[in-house]
């Protein structure tokens, strides 16, 4: 029997890794040899390969593989992650074109839209791990909504909660608009756009004074809940411990004395929304400042800003500057470079 004139590694690497998979060689029982173990870090349960999954566990392999070859008792877990962001997003398109909004849903009946894209396109990434040979004991494949492992996360951060090591507390969040859910900051894409810089006339509580603040989001104003100033800036000395009020919803708020103002940006002053904007949250956490928070469910204004799209919030834009040219002073516009991200951020508990 003659050998083939040329090689065909796909049928040799089917037959071996079939082999391997039989005799159950990548399989792993607790005994009296010394364990080196491995947990796969769980790509997406609905995902595909990609470079860096092609790496990070070439790089798996060749460790578990040289602690069998040294006697150890090795065990690769593999595992898929249920990525409910990326498979919500997918299941609502799906719903989409079929004519169904998630809304009209209750929950019961998406969660069994979202098993049913599962079952349908899951386990694909495993077979693709297979294919690159991954020594993994499969008999052990895990799954992170599996009865088990969703017991054992609640368990952990229940325990964890009960000895003080997490706690609650208001944080600065990412906030998606369509999918009404939190995102990491990996997520978020930041980018720097030409905009205006806006000046806006506060009245000093108790006189007929001005002073005149500086911001790229004039929108905001509305989770105003102090102006902050320089402590060495001359100009504004004399309003040290007074209140100003905030234009539109006439709320006093105190004027608070800060190092962390540029006296050379803008006009000096400036407005603190500590439920909008990271460097805002600290100057609150400081200076004991309300949190007011504009963008949320139960919040008319929130309503409106938490399905903004682009154009929408040039929209909202457009209306607060209508309303502060009514009685008030006329907001007066610079250029300027301001970054931007694609979330809009929200204070959540």
């Amino acid at each position: 029997m003659g050998s083939p004139e040329k090689l065909n590694a796909n049928q040799i690497a089917e037959k071996w890794y079939s082999y391997w998979l039989e005799h159950k060689y990548f399989h792993s029982q607790p005994d009296e040899r010394r364990p080196y173990t491995i947990v796969i870090p769980p790509p997406n349960v609905t995902g595909v390969l990609h470079m860096g999954h092609m790496m990070n566990n070439t790089l798996q392999d060749v460790l578990i593989r040289r602690a069998r070859m040294l006697g150890f008792n090795a065990c690769w877990v593999p595992g898929t992650d249920h990525a409910s962001i990326a498979t919500e997003a997918k299941v609502v398109q799906k719903l989409a074109n079929e004519g169904v909004k998630k809304e009209d849903l209750s929950r019961d009946e998406f969660l069994g839209h979202a098993w049913q894209w599962t079952d349908d396109h899951g386990g694909i990434i495993l077979d693709q791990l297979k294919k690159l040979g991954c020594s993994c004991d499969w008999d052990r494949t895990k799954f992170t909504l599996d009865p088990e492992m969703t017991e054992s996360v609640l368990q952990v951060f229940v325990d964890l909660y009960e000895r003080g090591l997490i706690y609650r507390g208001y944080r600065m969040v990412n906030w998606d608009p369509e999918a009404q859910t939190t995102l990491s900051d990996e997520e978020v894409i930041h980018e720097e756009k030409q905009g205006n810089l806006y000046h806006i006339a506060y009245r000093v509580v108790g006189s007929e004074e001005k002073i005149t603040i500086a911001t790229t989001r004039p929108e905001t104003l509305m989770g105003d809940t102090a102006v902050a100033i320089h402590p060495e800036d001359e100009r504004f000395k004399h309003l040290h411990g007074k209140k100003v009020i905030v234009p539109i919803v006439e709320r006093e708020v105190p004027i608070i004395i800060d190092d962390y103002v540029d006296i050379e940006f803008g006009t000096g002053c400036l407005k603190v929304t500590p439920a909008h904007d990271e460097n805002d949250k600290a100057l609150g956490d400081k200076h004991n400042l309300a949190f007011v928070t504009e963008v949320d469910e139960t919040h008319p204004v929130g309503m409106q800003l938490l399905r903004l799209s682009e154009s929408m919030q040039i929209v909202m834009l457009e209306s607060m500057l209508k309303e502060l040219l009514a009685p008030r002073i006329q907001p007066a516009l610079d250029e300027i470079n301001a970054n931007g991200s694609y979330a809009i951020l929200k204070v959540a508990e």
